[in-house]
């Protein structure tokens, strides 16, 4: 391994217990005279089944930021990225909100964050719903997407960097600058992707859930939404990190609970599980495979450093083949469409739309 890379791990959690250290000094300081100046709700997306819902936030200080445009410079971009991380949380504010008729109501930790749970007495139908949130003592709304699960045929699991957007993972140094000085409108899908997502979506019924899991902190949120609705790529719950909780620490734990959560809260829904193989997404997959036999359609890696000539990854796609699961190795969308019009998940209409959008002009 790189020697600078295991220093940089080594030297890990050293920082992430200085910050977190830090943070919670200054937290007790600032926290009082935050929560009586103006607040702001940044909903993230709620999702759950027709009889729970829960739909997690965060309350913080406003900031600037300036609207995306794919003409900004990197310095623009960079200012924009600074103001996301360092936030400013209010915690002790009490949120209340209200989804289809039913009002619940829960007070922000010292992060920020709050968490609503809804279950209300007759069921949800399926598909995108609208929640209304509000500060308790403060005028105004703020709106939350909220998606029900109901009648999915599968549900699709998959990473976000590398895997949808071109982040640079295998490269700390040229992640750290795609990552900082990047907008909406300037970071780039892989080619097929948004095409293969709607695809598995089936997006004109809207019935196949996609859900998100990344390593990036919650500050992101909104770039990553906004990017994902700018190039026409499934929107969906994400499941991102906060600050605290290891977040330098690499994201195998990350997303082993995420993944557990999904199989166990939708235990009649199958899941097609895409990742990339520029982290631990083959060896977390295969594992998920074990755990939940039956349950998982296919799993599509995106080989971004040769996987095929890796024997562990070549001994973990023989054990997964003999547990009736295919693990798809490709360096580009079109495999992974073939595979899935092979399973009857995608129709070969939408197997052309996804050749068209890898050998034809780059999706906007």
């Amino acid at each position: 391994m790189n020697p600078v890379k295991t220093a940089f791990k080594l030297a890990l959690p050293v920082l992430e217990r200085a910050v977190l250290a830090a943070d919670r000094a200054i937290s007790g300081y600032v926290q009082p005279r935050r929560a009586r100046g103006k607040l702001i709700l940044q909903p993230y997306v709620g999702w759950g089944t027709p009889h729970s819902v829960e739909l997690t936030g965060r309350v913080l200080l406003p900031r600037t930021l300036s609207p995306p445009d794919i003409g900004d410079r990197r310095w623009r971009n960079f200012v924009n990225s600074m103001r996301r991380l360092f936030s400013r949380e209010v915690g002790g504010a009490r949120v209340s909100g209200v989804l289809d008729g039913l009002s619940v109501s829960t007070v922000s930790d010292d992060d920020g964050y709050f968490t609503l749970t809804f279950t209300p007495l007759s069921p949800l139908p399926g598909g995108w719903h609208e929640a209304a949130l509000s500060l308790e003592g403060r005028e105004g709304q703020t709106r939350a997407r909220v998606q029900v699960i109901d009648e999915a045929r599968f549900g699709v699991i998959s990473d976000l960097d590398d895997t949808v957007i071109q982040s640079d993972v295998t490269s700390l140094p040229r992640m750290l600058i795609t990552a900082l000085t990047g907008n909406a409108r300037t970071r780039s899908p892989f080619p097929g992707v948004g095409a293969l997502y709607r695809a598995l979506a089936r997006e004109a019924e809207g019935r196949n859930p996609v859900f998100y899991v990344s390593s990036s902190p919650w500050n992101f949120f909104d770039l990553l939404w906004q990017f994902l609705d700018y190039r026409r790529i499934p929107l969906g719950p994400m499941f991102l990190r906060s600050w605290g909780g290891g977040l330098l620490a690499g994201h195998g734990g990350h997303k082993h609970g995420v993944i557990t959560r999904l199989f166990e809260r939708f235990p009649d829904l199958k899941f097609v599980l895409i990742g990339d193989s520029g982290e631990q997404d083959t060896l977390i997959y295969s594992e998920v495979v074990r755990r939940y036999a039956g349950r998982v359609l296919a799993v599509y890696i995106r080989d971004l450093t040769g996987a095929f000539r890796d024997e562990t990854v070549l001994k973990l796609r023989g054990e997964l083949a003999r547990a009736g699961v295919d693990l798809v190795l490709a360096a580009d969308s079109l495999n992974a469409a073939g595979h899935a019009m092979a399973m009857g998940l995608i129709t070969p209409g939408e197997y052309r739309s996804v050749l068209v959008s890898v050998t034809g002009p780059t999706e906007r």
